[in-house]
């Protein structure tokens, strides 16, 4: 079984990423966001702001 880790804090989950968590394609790859970094950094994530500004 597969786990999947927030790029932001660490955080991992068994199997496949809650509906909850956000992903994205970019330079690095695919990029998971738990649900509570997702809510804490939404207007930097819809802004498209680089992570390391976050």
């Amino acid at each position: 079984m597969d786990t999947a880790s927030c790029s932001v804090c660490g955080t991992t989950v068994e199997g496949d990423p809650p509906l909850t968590w956000s992903a994205s394609t970019g330079p690095r790859g695919r990029t998971l966001v738990c649900d509570r970094c997702t809510r804490d950094n939404v207007r930097s994530i819809e802004a498209k702001l680089d992570e390391e500004w976050w």
